[in-house]
């Protein structure tokens, strides 16, 4: 099969589609390396450091960058290859000639959390995309209904992936993170997220009284991107701001827990990187995250603040039960690599495409 990458996300800012992108291309790294598909081409804007990939065939070019780059320089240079676009986006001149990965229909099912712009580019494209007939390929079951009746194809036409979790442990932890925001193991509950309206950050107070209550502290780690999300006010907590990977390793590793409330999420990688730390999960029953975390989680309702006080407060009383969710979440975390995303990724592409 011939393979071309679209190579724009290494020029975005590290968001949860940013790190998918990196993943399977890692995946796909790893699979050329060892002789088990044709090394793929990866093309992406003119600028900036050299991809870490080194059996991908890697092209820089320009003019432009960002959307214009994707919209009007890339098709050009993509030939009689499968152009694969890993983050939301994808050039509308290629029509069937390419799959695109949409994470999610966050766009049409909670236009409150993006500005008008974003949004009215987002859906303008992604109608696009559907009406030219590019594959689609999204990370859940929950996406793949959602998106579908968004774009108004079939279920059946979109495809599905996992996504993976290998990529926490990539890093060495940092534990001074604990230090410097006087944070202790096993004394504060985690939350990863931005202030966007669909993560539903606000709805963590009495959570946070709950814990400050029993001497604990909310974390709260994240930062939102202005010119995407719109913010809808935060939870009460410690703010930590932007980690780094390693930071994030720590922070999960010594948490009590990872409380995850979102409403609306297409997969749902905190969770993920969470249950492979062996920090347990308290995760709002919502969307995909069913899906991702199974049995391994504690629920509540995303709109019920009483279930997620409920959820907290078992497992703060009941001894066993950090260890139980520990153990049970490091084993489904197991069954999300980024081997098996590519692996089901390319039995999704183009088959007309294929040697």
């Amino acid at each position: 099969m011939a393979l071309a990458l679209n190579g724009r996300f290494l020029d975005q800012p590290l968001t949860g589609v940013q790190r998918f992108a990196h993943g399977i291309t890692g995946a796909l790294d790893a699979m050329a390396s060892a002789g088990r598909i044709p090394p793929p081409r990866l093309l992406r804007p003119a600028g900036g450091a050299p991809a870490p990939y080194a059996h991908l065939r890697e092209a820089a070019f320009g003019p432009f960058a960002g959307q214009a780059w994707e919209q009007l320089t890339l098709p050009g240079r993509v030939g009689g290859d499968v152009l694969l676009s890993l983050g939301n986006t994808a050039p509308l001149r290629l029509g069937a000639r390419q799959a695109v990965v949409i994470h999610d229909a966050g766009v049409f099912d909670t236009p409150e959390s993006y500005g008008w712009r974003f949004r009215a580019w987002y859906r303008t494209m992604q109608h696009g995309l559907a009406r030219a007939g590019a594959r689609i390929i999204t990370v859940s079951a929950f996406s793949r209904g959602r998106i579908a009746a968004a774009l108004g194809v079939p279920d059946a036409q979109i495809g599905v992936i996992p996504e993976g979790h290998e990529q926490v442990f990539a890093t060495p932890a940092e534990p001074e993170i604990l230090a410097r925001n006087g944070l202790r193991p096993g004394g504060y509950a985690l939350v990863v997220g931005t202030g966007a309206a669909h993560k539903n950050l606000g709805a963590l107070g009495a959570a946070a009284a709950l814990l400050q209550a029993r001497g604990l502290t909310l974390a709260i780690a994240g930062a939102a991107d202005p010119a995407v999300f719109r913010t809808a006010g935060g939870a009460t907590g410690r703010p930590l701001g932007r980690v780094s990977d390693g930071a994030l390793r720590a922070l999960y590793e010594n948490a009590l827990c990872l409380i995850f409330p979102s409403r609306y999420e297409g997969f749902g990688l905190p969770p993920l990187e969470a249950m492979a730390c062996g920090c347990p999960v308290v995760a709002a029953a919502a969307a995909s995250l069913p899906e991702v975390c199974g049995d391994a989680a504690l629920w509540f309702a995303p709109e019920d603040t009483a279930s997620l006080t409920a959820a907290l407060t078992r497992l703060l009383d009941e001894n066993h039960l950090r260890g139980e969710l520990s153990a049970r979440g490091r084993e489904r975390a197991a069954l999300f690599t980024w081997p098996r995303a590519a692996e089901a990724l390319l039995a999704l592409l183009p088959q007309g495409e294929r040697a």
